[in-house]
């Protein structure tokens, strides 16, 4: 094998390796770590605040509690036997960990055939709508993030008639939601942002 060739095969492994964007930002406890890592975060979620009126702290804790902001996170595999592959738990892809199906009424609402769930100003936006929604169905406020994230969970239907009464891990993981949004808005308050 000549050496050119050899050179290519190397850089086309490693390059092949590098994760690029899909990979987690560093410090995942703290929002100004990852605002200032990731500067395209800033500007997704203030366009989500300005066009739906979400607030950056509440995108940023459900995101962390979907995908824990892996641009192409999956939901694990189901297995039969405990060693043969079924698919996939659900559709669900992407940071915010949307539907197929949600996923294609949002595009088709907001006419964005391009939008894909692993671009965080998609996906930002994403939740944007849905929030929005959760709030005009159910009165959720912008700002209570755990009642959004069981909406966004359960679906306006389901939280609407309570189902996440029944799920005691999910009321957990909800107030553990609000928690890190309180945490990630007292965070950003102190952060030195740039304005964009």
């Amino acid at each position: 094998m000549s050496k050119t060739l050899r050179a290519m095969i190397l850089v086309l492994l490693v390059a092949s390796c590098g994760g690029g964007q899909s990979s987690a930002p560093r410090d995942l406890d703290n929002a100004c770590t990852i605002l200032k890592e990731r500067p395209e975060y800033v500007k997704a979620f203030r366009a989500v605040e300005r066009k739906w009126g979400v607030p950056m702290h509440v995108q940023m804790a459900t995101i962390h509690q979907e995908s824990k902001f892996i641009a192409d996170a999956r939901t694990p595999f189901r297995y039969v036997l405990g060693v043969i592959p079924m698919g996939r738990q659900s559709s669900a892809y992407g940071y915010a960990q949307a539907l197929d199906a949600t996923w294609d009424e949002y595009r088709e609402d907001q006419n964005r055939r391009s939008a894909k769930r692993d671009r965080i100003r998609d996906a930002s936006d994403f939740m944007g709508w849905y929030m929005a929604q959760s709030n005009q169905r159910n009165g959720i406020a912008f700002t209570d993030a755990r009642n959004q994230y069981l909406a966004y969970h359960e679906g306006h239907t389901g939280f609407r008639k309570g189902s996440y009464n029944h799920k005691s891990w999910l009321v957990e993981i909800s107030g553990k939601v609000q928690a890190r949004s309180e945490v990630y808005e007292q965070q950003i308050a102190a952060c030195r942002l740039r304005r964009r």
